[in-house]
């Protein structure tokens, strides 16, 4: 038996890519919204880079640029994701999804409520399940990643990232100051600590680390001080700069759980 569910993700980044690839998997209908000028780090596996180019494949999935509703229902026709310039989501409206994923990862809420959808499911802080979504998705690495949370909220933000062979703070670059960005080094370069990876404005950003660059924010794009603009994985492995992040798997588990705990009641063998 087919559950044919339209699934509306607010957010085009890793994570929210990571939970829509899951869904088309799944042969669920997904469509995505984004900023007009998204800020994807690790933008090989953001579908959120079809903004910009028109379409982006990660891992065999492909999703396209789409305006209208129309379009939307041609892209799923063709088997790929529609990516909307929407950051209201408002197409909620028309499209009618049975599931809302909040997954912009903003550390509080956007806008969205219980309303939005029969189902919604929020990616990490800033939501309380019961009161503006229905069940939430831990983000936070550790034990409780993609942890289903049908009462009460996720863990709070700590500001550090994971650690990763052995570093935190020192695997993320920031900006400098507020500016244009211009690259030194691509996505899957090696790096040696003090090597240039990009300028903001005139000032340089260094690796701290060793590494692959693993994720580098857009050529050209204005940024404020301290946004993340680049990523670095001491792991060293070429192949993680281009496939999906064990933490995005397990957040697009959780939301894959949550959306059968729901829907497969409706729909009995």
């Amino acid at each position: 038996m087919s559950l044919d569910l339209k699934v509306l993700i607010r957010g085009g980044g890793e994570m929210a890519t990571g939970v829509a690839h899951r869904l088309a998997r799944a042969h669920f209908k997904v469509c995505m919204t984004e900023i007009a000028q998204p800020l994807a780090v690790r933008r090989e596996v953001s579908f959120s880079e079809a903004i910009y180019d028109g379409e982006k494949e990660v891992e065999g999935i492909l999703a396209r640029y789409a305006r209208t509703l129309e379009e939307i229902s041609l892209e799923w026709e063709k088997k790929a994701i529609p990516i909307l310039v929407d950051p209201e989501a408002s197409i909620k409206t028309e499209l009618k999804p049975d599931v809302l994923v909040d997954a912009t990862l903003a550390k509080k809420n956007l806008g969205t409520r219980l309303s939005d959808a029969p189902l919604v499911i929020g990616l990490g802080p800033g939501f309380r399940a019961g009161e503006d979504v229905h069940m939430i998705v831990e983000t936070n690495r550790g034990h409780h990643l993609g942890r289903l949370i049908l009462k009460g909220c996720a863990q709070e933000d700590t500001g550090v990232p994971g650690p990763m062979g052995g570093y935190t703070l020192e695997r993320v670059l920031r900006a400098p100051l507020p500016g244009k960005v211009t690259h030194v080094r691509k996505i899957g370069e090696l790096l040696k600590v003090g090597d240039p990876v990009l300028y903001v404005e005139d000032t340089p950003v260094k690796a701290r680390i060793p590494g692959v660059l693993r994720g580098l924010i857009r050529q050209g794009i204005q940024v404020p001080e301290g946004i993340k603009v680049g990523d670095i994985d001491p792991r060293g492995t070429l192949e993680n700069c281009y496939t999906i992040s064990e933490k995005a798997r397990a957040i697009a588990g959780g939301v894959l759980e949550g959306i059968l705990m729901i829907f497969n009641k409706a729909h009995p063998r």
